[in-house]
Order: structure tokens, then C-alpha cells, then sequence
């Protein structure tokens, strides 16, 4: 008997299409917070660099270039305190090609196992990097504060787990996990854990957090600098932490051609160097959720502020995100993302991501103040 085939499900944010007109018919058009796009200019330098490299004639390593991963590790060190070796490093096309692919290079390593453990409220692409691998996609339950419960994962899925994936910041709702424990929780029952990491430099309770401030045994490290700065359309990222995990994902996405281009490397190093326009990303992002929070109060809506990232994470009056999101579209000129793009447990939720200048912001704010 044959199998199914495989037929793609629509992509989640092309599912907001119809809502654009309606956006769209406001002064200024639309103001899409769907999408976590930046906006903001990155360092002058770092374009400078991306520019004048003179890296693009030839086929960078895929690992990255020595001066990349030294520059990842100068930057581990300074903001994450963690101490790691450039060897245990490597670099990614930024880091959504590395989720979605990853079970698929897992399974191949230990073919007996074929689950991915996820948050249930998460970044889509943990689950369908699962379904693109041919595995199968657990969601695990977050408790009250969206933060992920390793105690309520089934022992048979523990079992057949080839890897867990943790995010913190948490994406959509901003939650910070307890990494310590996610790590010795995969020790414990011989899972690697993967931490996607990418809000790093946006966590807003406490200090910045990495799975590899409590050992590099058994957990890798994802990272990306679209978000940091403001580069997403140069696709930079990296994954970093156990010897024996890095070498193997950065052998087997050689023989596949994953490269990131030179310029774009070049890029990177400048990008990496410099955390003052990191600083100055961070009072922006945090003004605009306060400024759009205040909006979302005028509605009788209640957006608390995230641990950490850049989104709002709001429950939808009544409980009907599609209808709220709709309203958002036509009253304020707003497109957001009903929550369960992000999992059957988000169904009750928006997820507002303040990327669009404060102009654009102050314009929808103001529209929902004058409901």
C-alpha cells in the first residue's frame, strides 16, 4: 500500500491576505505586524562591509570563516558569558533553513527515533520541520506563564525523542524558560536540546540567557543576527555548544551546500562587533510595545509587556482571535496574527509584533483612542 503524498498546508501568514484591503483603506495603508520584519537601518558599517568584502567570487566554508566564528565567540563571551571554542561553532542561512531541516539530519544520525518535542505554543516551523523530516511533532504543554513543562512530556514520547526544542525569549508570547533545567533534562534522558535563542538580546526580566551558560554537554545554541540587526535579509546565523553535535550538522549540511555567502559573513563580523546599535534596537522595541500596549487598552484589551522579544501577546475579547484580527484591520489599519498560527493553545490570542516605525505605531495606537 502506498502512502499519502505530502501536500503542503497553506503557509500561515498568506491566510491574512483577505484582511490587507481593509487595512489598506486607511491613511498611510497598511501597517503589518504580523510579521516580525525589521525595519530600522542596520549599522552603517556593516552595509559598508556587506559591500566592500570582495568575498563574493569565491565558495566560502560552510562552517564559516575563521574570523566569523571567532567574532561568535568574542560575542558569547561579552553578552552571554559564556566561554565556547570557535571549533564548536558554525555558521547557518540565518537559522529558519537550520529548524526546519534539523529532524531530518537527526533522524538520519539515530534512525530509530522520530519525534521532535516542541513548545505547544511556539515558532511554527519546530513542527513543520518535524513533518518535513518525515517525524513526528510532539507539542508540549506551557503552564500559566507560557513557559515550557518537561514533566508533562509521556515517557514513550521521551522514548523516541531524537531532540527538544526550547525558546527563550519565547516567540509569541515572550516567555524566559528555565534553561538550566531544560539542559538537565536532556542529559537526564539522553535528548539533545536545542535552544533557539534568536531574542537574546531582547530579554526584558533579568539577564540574557543561554542553554550554554550550564554546560555545552548534550545542548546546542541557535542564533541568529536578523533580529539583533536588523539583517534578516542577509541571512546570518549560527549554532554553537556540544563538539560531537556541531561537527556532525556541520558535515552533513556541507555535503548539502548550505554556505553562507562571504559578503554576508563579512556582514556578520561588523554586526557582531558593535552592541551599541543593539542598545539603541532595544529602546525602540521596548517604546513601541509600551506605546501599542496603551492602544490595546483603549479596547479593553490587556497586552502585558513580554519577558523578553518584541511581541505582544494579548488575549482576544471573547476569545475569537480571527474576529479581533479582523477588527484590528479594519478600525486601526492593523494587520496582526491570530494565535494559532503558533499552536491550537494560542487559538485565544493575538500576536502583535512592534516592528514598524513610531510613526506607523502612533497611527494605529491613535486610531484604537478614538474607538
Amino acid at each position: 500500500m502506498t502512502g499519502q503524498p505530502f501536500v503542503p498546508p497553506p503557509y500561515p501568514y498568506d491566510r491574512l491576505d483577505t484582511l490587507k484591503p481593509l487595512a489598506d483603506r486607511h491613511v498611510g495603508g497598511v501597517v503589518d505586524l504580523s510579521i516580525g520584519t525589521p525595519c530600522d537601518p542596520p549599522p552603517s558599517e556593516v552595509v559598508e562591509a556587506l559591500a566592500s568584502s570582495g568575498a563574493e567570487r569565491g565558495y566560502p566554508p560552510s562552517i564559516g570563516i575563521p574570523r566569523l566564528r571567532e567574532a561568535i565567540a568574542e560575542w558569547f563571551d561579552r553578552r552571554l558569558a559564556v566561554e565556547i571554542s570557535p571549533a564548536h561553532i558554525a555558521a547557518a542561512i540565518g537559522t529558519k533553513e537550520l529548524v526546519a531541516g534539523l529532524p531530518n539530519y537527526m533522524r538520519l544520525r539515530t534512525p530509530d527515533r522520530d519525534t521532535v518535542l516542541y513548545p505547544e505554543i511556539s515558532y511554527p516551523s519546530y513542527a513543520m520541520g518535524a513533518t518535513l523530516g518525515g517525524c513526528r511533532a510532539v507539542p508540549v504543554r506551557v503552564d500559566e506563564r507560557w513557559r515550557i513543562d518537561l514533566s508533562s512530556i509521556d515517557r514513550s514520547d521521551i522514548d523516541r525523542a531524537l531532540l527538544l526544542w526550547v525558546n527563550t525569549p519565547g516567540n509569541p508570547a515572550g516567555n524566559v524558560d528555565d534553561l538550566g533545567a531544560a539542559a538537565e533534562w536532556g542529559r537526564r534522558h539522553r535528548v539533545p536540546v536545542f535552544s533557539d535563542e534568536c531574542y537574546a538580546e531582547f530579554t526584558w526580566s533579568g539577564p540574557r540567557r543561554s542553554v550554554l551558560q550550564h554546560g555545552h554537554e548534550g545542548v546546542v545554541a541557535v542564533h541568529s543576527l536578523s533580529k539583533r540587526s536588523n539583517l534578516a535579509g542577509v541571512r546570518v546565523g549560527f549554532y554553537a555548544g556540544d563538539p560531537d553535535l556541531v561537527l556532525y550538522l556541520s558535515e552533513v549540511r556541507k555535503h548539502a551546500g548550505f554556505m553562507v555567502p562571504g559578503p554576508a559573513q563579512a556582514a556578520g563580523i561588523a554586526a557582531l562587533g558593535d552592541d551599541a546599535h543593539v542598545e539603541v534596537q532595544r529602546e525602540r522595541y521596548l517604546r513601541r510595545m509600551k506605546r501599542m500596549a496603551e492602544g490595546l487598552a483603549a479596547v479593553g484589551v490587556s497586552a502585558p509587556l513580554p519577558e523578553g522579544g518584541f511581541y505582544l501577546w494579548a488575549p482576544a475579547p471573547e476569545g475569537d482571535a480571527w474576529a479581533f484580527t479582523e477588527f484590528l484591520a479594519r478600525e486601526a489599519g492593523a494587520l496582526v496574527s491570530p494565535g494559532e498560527f503558533y499552536g491550537a493553545a494560542g487559538a485565544d490570542h493575538i500576536r502583535v509584533a512592534v516592528v514598524r516605525d513610531d510613526d506607523a505605531i502612533e497611527r494605529v495606537a491613535s486610531r484604537l483612542e478614538t474607538i
